[in-house]
């Protein structure tokens, strides 16, 4: 099972260096992930904190940056058209059945 998805941010991270990273890879999210989010202070007095907090566990790389290199400093500094895109591919790949890209009977892509 493919655990590791790439990712092009549609504006990109404009990184301290001056350089723009579009291209990125995000993991599938796991129990702890979600559970250590819930249970962070930040969230706990902020609740749309929790976005920020989850996708800085579960992005792996975004251009030059990897791993501890990306916390919440990076995503809370991404464009708002970038979180959003960031959510939504979140959502997509971490829903029930998100693997599920093609119908059984015709083949055709869903």
């Amino acid at each position: 099972m493919q655990t590791e998805h790439p990712f092009v941010l549609p504006k990109g991270y404009d990184a301290p260096s001056g350089e723009t990273f579009r291209e990125g890879t995000m993991r599938l999210a796991r129990a702890d992930d979600e559970i250590a989010v819930l249970g962070d202070a930040r969230v706990q007095a902020n609740k749309s904190y929790a976005v920020i907090l989850l996708l800085s566990r579960v992005i792996e790389k975004i251009g030059a940056l990897e791993g501890d290199a990306i916390d919440t400093t990076v995503i809370e500094n991404l464009f708002t058209a970038d979180l959003a895109y960031l959510q939504d591919r979140y959502r997509e790949l971490n829903e029930v059945g998100a693997e599920r890209r093609t119908c059984p009977h015709c083949g055709e892509e869903i």
